[in-house]
């Protein structure tokens, strides 16, 4: 009969070793094991740090263990073993079998590529796009930007290029540089990047010109983003949610809540949906200037005009409130939620009983426990 184990990194290191030594009883002293996936996942980190194959291990797991469907992560690290282990038509195998799954790759899948000279990874890279190639499907495109991202994360910029020209060039390529670039702080980079792309042919998306925008806010280039924003929508490229906050938030962190507020009323006005992080820079922003009042009234035109984001908004407002000392209104909030049918966060709901109860206001808080114990009680049953 198999049990449940539970181990520490001792017991994975010592199983990594057994199946690094190649021993031939290393099945029999697992097999009255029954692995969870994490277990599964340390054991396969385990044998990539060391650079053994795990191919036996994974035969092992996938034959013996009983209802075990492999996550995403383990068929990225098994791809990583075979990268490491030379092993190219093994990965090719698994490859075609996650593709007709429909699977996906990250970066994790690559990591390989990471401990290997700089010489090598031109090789490898070589080896890896002819297999995603000949595995098609998803694993194909997925597998292509994941290698190109990892390149970039990696600072093989040029072999991300390489890499770019063996295979195709085109907008979601280029972007994933852009990115990296813009990470780095290397604004003039990656406009570099962008003018090659016009030179080939490749127009930039709104995508493009957010991880320009980014960098620019990020490090304090405001006047700069204000003109690349003109530029940007000059052109044809029309903002994004992800364009209009960054603006917005840029707004909200700088005191001026007036102009951000512009940019929503736009955003919202062009069909498009405020995201949960973008309320959030508002709520934090009225609560920096002292305006409680105001991030209360936001949450309360946004829960008519945005539902999709209404519990999470009052949610946080609640927590702000909390941070504040404001305890009691806390607690009026969350009558309030309750009131208009919103089921309030059950650990920010304890949070507010406990605050009330420290501060000696055990009358509130009985009143907040029984209104949501009546409030638990109808919508259960109804």
């Amino acid at each position: 009969m198999r049990s449940s184990i539970n181990f520490d990194r001792d017991e994975f290191s010592k199983i990594a070793d057994s199946i690094k030594k190649g021993e031939t009883d290393f099945e029999s002293k697992l097999n009255r094991m029954n692995l969870s996936q994490a277990q599964v996942k340390e054991i396969l980190h385990a044998l990539n740090a060391r650079g053994a194959p795990a191919l036996r291990f994974y035969n092992w797991v996938m034959k013996t263990q009983s209802n075990f469907e492999p996550c995403s992560e383990i068929y990225n690290l098994i791809i990583d073993n075979h990268g490491r282990m030379g092993d190219f038509n093994a990965m090719l195998v698994l490859l075609r079998e996650l593709s007709l799954k429909g699977h996906c790759l990250s970066e994790k899948a690559f990591e390989f590529l990471a401990v290997q000279s700089s010489n090598d990874v031109r090789h490898s890279i070589v080896k890896v796009l002819n297999v995603l190639n000949l595995s098609g499907g998803s694993c194909r495109g997925s597998g292509t930007q994941s290698l190109i991202k990892l390149l970039c994360n990696l600072g093989y910029f040029d072999l991300a290029i390489y890499a770019m020209e063996l295979t195709m060039k085109k907008t979601s390529y280029y972007n994933v540089l852009i990115a990296a670039k813009c990470r780095n702080g290397d604004f003039r980079d990656a406009c570099d990047v962008i003018e090659e792309m016009n030179r080939f042919g490749f127009d930039p998306n709104t995508k493009s010109y957010n991880y320009l925008l980014g960098c620019l806010f990020k490090n304090g280039r405001v006047a700069e983003a204000c003109e690349l924003l003109q530029a940007m929508e000059h052109s044809g490229y029309l903002p994004d949610a992800i364009t209009y906050e960054m603006v917005a938030l840029h707004s909200c962190r700088v005191g001026k809540m007036d102009e951000a507020i512009a940019f929503i009323e736009r955003m919202v006005s062009e069909g498009l949906r405020p995201r949960i992080s973008t309320h959030a820079g508002f709520i934090k922003g009225y609560f920096l200037l002292g305006r409680v009042n105001d991030a209360h009234k936001y949450v309360l035109d946004m829960s008519v005009r945005d539902k999709y984001s209404v519990n999470a908004n009052y949610s946080l407002f609640v927590k702000m409130l909390l941070q504040s000392g404001k305890v009691v209104d806390a607690g009026m909030v969350l009558v309030e939620m309750m009131q208009k049918g919103l089921i309030p966060d059950f650990v920010v709901y304890k949070k507010v009983v406990r605050g009330l109860d420290k501060m000696g206001r055990r009358d509130l808080a009985r009143e907040l426990k029984q209104s949501y114990s009546n409030f638990m009680s109808c919508t259960d049953g109804g």
